[in-house]
């Protein structure tokens, strides 16, 4: 079973840029699909972002749309999310996880892993 840690959440102003980072370890990251999902205070978690593993193709939440953009490193086993134009309302803890599956999906119950996630403060 592969292992995921995230890095890089943080207190930010609206408006700033944030670039988060997932290393994985424990598996064949490049056959992985990687998506990152968040949870705010007194919210369910909710899908952010994947990347498939092959001709990588990626989706994303409408509410993030435009403005992050997630990438993968299969070199270094680390998946991105590049947060951009950040809102208040993307105060939340982030979650990456991974699935060995064909498509990206956008239910957190398709991926197996998942890793403790890192926090992310947007202030108005």
């Amino acid at each position: 079973q592969v292992q995921l840690v995230e890095s890089g959440g943080g207190s930010v102003q609206a408006g700033d840029s944030l670039k988060l980072s997932c290393v994985a370890s424990g598996g064949v990251f490049s056959r992985y699909i990687m998506a990152w999902f968040r949870q705010g205070d007194g919210k369910e978690r909710e899908f952010v972002a994947a990347i498939s593993w092959r001709a990588p193709t990626t989706d994303y939440a409408d509410s993030v749309k435009g403005r992050f953009t997630i990438s993968r490193d299969d070199a270094e086993n680390t998946v991105y999310l590049h947060m951009d134009s950040l809102k208040p309302e993307d105060t939340a803890i982030y979650y990456c996880a991974a699935a060995r599956r064909w498509d990206v999906s956008t239910e957190i119950a398709d991926y197996g892993a998942r890793g403790r996630g890192t926090q992310v403060t947007v202030l108005s």
